[in-house]
């Protein structure tokens, strides 16, 4: 995401009902080196892709006019099982979290006070009326005697100058002294007044004559003016209230709030913030939806059926399985490549640990088919999509082919899901190429559709 994206971003932006400044083109440039923000278009919406601290986390999608929200949301999570990511949704707004709530039977949900938004009335800060703002009114009577011509005016790129000795002035009296987070946050600063006269934004100075003694740089999306930065020179008694009533009388024409951003646990900021009486604390709630083998499956266990036996991968099964996993005349229709998918080379327990790993990890259960205890095939359910669905597959050896037996452990597996680890579908494909493998599936699941390659099926409950 960079300021050249900043036109296509805004269009969804511009009309986002969202409320939280994360939801805007200023944070997504200002706080880019730590949002490190990527983003695409799907099914009408604005997806944004953040990493932060290494984690990958997505914002709740964005709607366009004829946008999808569930197509949308339906993307992330294709996205993020093909990657092997958790599908976390973050800061997602209040007013999106019960679909989220309906949509996940198990999700992880925080709301963390330092990251919520202060949200006030436009009104509250562009007239200050009422006993709670005396303290206001008091500060910007002050101002007002000591500066009686001072004046605030849109900025431009023709204010470069002056906006550059403005910020020579500021850290000349800056309050901060060496605190690392309020000296990152001044330097995105400036490099965010360089954007001052752009479409996207609002920015306005408050003048003492030819003196820049205070700045402002907002953005409107949809009923909300966000205010991104907000700074001033505190050698002028009463500025602060002052400027914030500027900016609301200037810019806030056509909304209902105005958004000052969170406080990022600054006891100052916080002190202040508190001070202007804001309307709510706007949450922003973060989902981590979780897989039903976490909350279900301590361990892989053991089902038997009429002739077989299921459990875990061993060691004893070495032979046999690796024997299974590398017929790659037996495993053309397996879907997956398994020795390329080691991305290393292939050693006695390589596909027993990736076996291993992927339960450890809650992302699959391995099953050994065992006939007379020894293992026969195998079964795999994995690809959980977090929303009660979990794909299905398996492979028996050419030496127990024909037989029934791969129908037999499929259903097995498939029951166990349905009924044992509480999911609500399970879902399976095969090449259209494989009758065997069609007319396994067709025994005990649903036709639920094809495509070029693959018949996909589905069992319900």
């Amino acid at each position: 995401m960079t300021k050249r994206d900043a036109a296509r971003l805004r269009r969804y932006y511009q009309g986002c009902d969202f409320g939280l400044c994360e939801y805007s083109v200023g944070t997504k440039l200002m706080w880019r080196g730590v949002l490190h923000p990527s983003w695409t278009e799907a099914a009408g919406c604005l997806v944004v892709r953040n990493e932060i601290g290494g984690q990958v986390v997505f914002d709740y999608p964005v709607p366009g006019p004829e946008g999808d929200e569930d197509a949308a949301l339906e993307a992330i999570e294709t996205y993020c099982l093909e990657q092997g990511l958790p599908p976390v949704i973050s800061v997602v707004p209040e007013s999106r979290a019960p679909r989220l709530l309906a949509r996940y039977p198990y999700a992880q949900v925080s709301n963390v006070r330092t990251w919520q938004d202060y949200v006030y009335y436009r009104e509250d800060l562009q007239f200050f009326t009422g006993r709670r703002y005396s303290g206001q009114r008091n500060h910007i009577n002050k101002f007002r005697a000591g500066w009686p011509e001072a004046a605030f005016r849109p900025l431009t790129a023709a204010d470069e100058a002056v906006i550059q000795r403005f910020w020579q002035d500021y850290e000349a009296e800056f309050p901060k002294g060496n605190n690392a987070k309020a000296l990152d946050e001044l330097a995105l600063a400036r490099k965010m007044l360089k954007l001052a006269g752009k479409s996207c934004f609002f920015t306005g100075g408050l003048f003492d004559g030819e003196k820049l003694i205070g700045l402002s740089l907002s953005e409107k999306c949809g009923d909300t003016l966000i205010i991104h930065i907000e700074k001033a020179l505190y050698s002028y008694t009463g500025v602060y209230p002052t400027l914030v009533q500027l900016v609301a009388d200037a810019f806030g024409e056509g909304c209902q709030w105005i958004n000052r951003e969170d406080d990022a646990a600054d006891r100052g900021l916080r002190t202040s913030k508190l001070q202007y009486g804001p309307a709510k604390l706007a949450p922003k709630y973060r989902f981590e939806p979780q897989n039903e083998l976490i909350r279900h499956v301590a361990a892989i266990p053991e089902l038997k059926t009429e002739r077989l036996t299921l459990s875990a991968i061993t060691e004893a099964d070495l032979p046999a399985y690796n024997a299974l996993v590398l017929d790659a005349g037996r495993n053309r229709w397996w879907g997956y490549d398994d020795v390329g998918g080691l991305g290393g080379p292939v050693t006695q327990t390589s596909f027993l640990d990736v076996a291993r790993r992927d339960f450890e990890n809650r992302q699959a259960v391995n099953f050994a088919v065992r006939l007379d205890g020894q293992l026969i095939g195998e079964a795999v359910l994995y690809r959980f999509d977090c929303r009660g669905g979990a794909e299905l597959g398996c492979r028996v050896d050419a030496a127990h082919a024909g037989c029934g037996y791969g129908t037999e452990a499929f259903a097995a597996v498939a029951d166990w899901a349905l009924y044992k680890v509480h999911l609500s579908r399970v879902v399976a494909k095969c090449y259209k190429e494989n009758q065997a493998s069609y007319k396994m599936l067709s025994s005990c699941m649903r036709k639920k559709g094809e495509d070029e390659t693959f018949f996909y099926f589905e069992k319900l409950v």
